[in-house]
């Protein structure tokens, strides 16, 4: 899937947050109790359309877990986006994930801090790298919040 072809995610309407919210609740019961997916069995949905015609459909725990949690994001009002893992993400599009400028991501990818590879004149940004790159960062910005809570409780502050 080219980056190029995603359309930008767009913000639900209120009816759509109303519908979400609610559909999230009911799929959520349906959701397996235990850690092991494979081993516990989801009942086949029956969906049934405006004009009464009914389906049966079959779908795997990990693809109804995904289900809910982009219904539940919806619900609060969130835009949602999904992604291939094999996804390639232009320097804007990494930059708008991070909330960074578009000139910070080159940087970061000229600095070889984040992995890219080059379409013509354009970079591109594996998804996988992206999210590997911002665990990171998570990790190294807690660790320095924990140091600072360290030295404040060795000062009395």
């Amino acid at each position: 899937m080219a980056a190029q072809n995603r359309r930008p995610p767009r913000l639900p309407t209120d009816d759509e947050i109303t519908q979400a919210r609610e559909a999230s609740r009911q799929l959520a019961r349906l959701l397996p109790s235990g850690g092991d997916d494979a081993a516990t069995p989801v009942p086949a949905l029956r969906l049934v359309t405006d004009d009464n015609q009914h389906e049966m459909i079959a779908i795997p725990p990990g693809a109804l877990r995904l289900l809910v949690d982009m219904l539940t994001q919806l619900g609060q009002g969130r835009a949602v986006t999904l992604l291939p893992q094999n996804a390639e993400l232009t320097t804007q599009e990494v930059a708008d994930y991070l909330n960074v400028s578009r000139p910070y991501v080159v940087k970061l990818i000229e600095d070889e801090k984040l992995p890219a590879r080059k379409v013509g004149t354009r970079r591109r940004v594996a998804f996988e790298h992206l999210l590997r790159y911002d665990e990171q960062q998570r990790v190294q910005s807690r660790a320095a919040l924990d140091e600072l809570a360290r030295i404040d409780q060795e000062l009395g502050l």
